[in-house]
């Protein structure tokens, strides 16, 4: 087994590599994804080594990136494109959400799109206006598309070459801010191991309570729920990985145990998966809840300038305030 030690954003790295190894259908595209590497160097070196016919730097025109990708996909090829940051997507956004995601469907399924669109989204690194947004909600509300994000660098490495492997366009949303954060990654995990890509998983095993999260927040709350161990309260943090579809067995299994449960994301909550994930939970283990289920999210605000970005974003004690307070109903 080779494992190695590397940052989530040399993990994508890598699966990206090793996608364009094992299938020359694959090609990525983007804004400076060749010669420079991507804006956070996540393609650094690809285009050196595979040519510019697969690593391929397209004009600044977003929808122009996706409308071509379709035209690529419809031809046999895997694009995987590349948007430079979250406030970027939506000159795409009717590309995606009126091409990629229908077009299997309108063609009763004889046309497919192998496509996965990169995003990095999520605050955190001191970004100017439209560089910090949390567009998730939009994509999971589109039927015909597929959402996962990764919160380690052992999943960026498998779920970016899972992805890249689906046959359905997905969108692979991808924490910045946790880019430069180290982990072990074991680089023979064959793509179809313990974990598929719209499975769930429990990171933190607990008693307590119960806390559900996504892409960058899963470290804040495994940091929530280290200072709460020491307050003697376990908390139980599960990685939701899948946003659509969602995969909230685990959860169910563990909220009927725990009786408590508090969702956590960036997006604001009006109408936020926090919302629905709320919902299901509440559906599905209403007879074992202790306490309503709690959110805690970004605020209903266009997202702030970096200077004030910590008031913004979930923090640790947020995190714990909220588990607080389903002991205190």
């Amino acid at each position: 087994m080779a494992t190695e030690t590397l940052t989530l954003g040399k993990a994508l790295n890598t699966g990206l590599r090793k996608a364009l190894e094992n299938d020359p259908k694959v090609v990525i595209m983007g804004e400076d994804v060749g010669k420079l590497g991507g804006v956070f160097r996540i393609t650094d070196g690809l285009q050196k080594d595979f040519g510019d016919q697969r690593v391929i730097d397209t004009p600044l025109a977003e929808s122009g990136i996706i409308g071509t990708a379709v035209g690529l996909s419809i031809r046999g090829f895997r694009p995987v494109c590349e948007i430079q940051f979250d406030g970027f997507v939506y000159p795409a956004y009717d590309q995606i959400v009126s091409q990629v995601a229908k077009m299997h469907y309108r063609s009763q399924g004889k046309v497919r799109i192998p496509m996965v669109i990169r995003i990095p989204y999520g605050g955190g690194i001191g970004a100017v206006e439209h560089h910090s947004e949390s567009p998730e909600a939009y994509f999971a509300h589109t039927a015909g598309l597929k959402v996962v994000t990764c919160a380690n660098p052992q999943d960026a490495y498998v779920m970016v070459q899972q992805a890249i492997a689906s046959d359905d366009p997905v969108v692979f949303l991808e924490p910045k801010r946790r880019y430069w954060e180290k982990g072990p990654v074991d680089l023979d995990a064959p793509l179809s191991a313990a974990y598929p890509l719209h499975a769930s998983r429990v990171v933190r095993a607990g008693t307590d309570a119960t806390v559900l999260a996504y892409g960058p927040m899963v470290r804040t709350c495994l940091d929530a729920a280290t200072a709460a161990a020491e307050d003697g309260r376990e908390l139980e943090v599960i990685d939701l990985r899948s946003l659509s579809p969602l995969d909230l067995g685990p959860a169910y299994e563990s909220v009927r145990r725990t009786g408590r449960c508090v969702v956590v994301h960036e997006a604001p909550g009006n109408l936020g998966l926090g919302s629905e994930i709320a919902a299901r939970v509440t559906e599905e283990c209403f007879y074992s809840l202790e306490s309503p289920v709690l959110r805690v999210t970004g605020y209903d605000t266009p997202y702030p300038a970096a200077r004030v970005e910590e008031e913004y974003l979930p923090d640790l004690d947020r995190v714990l305030d909220a588990v607080d307070r389903t002991f205190g109903w």
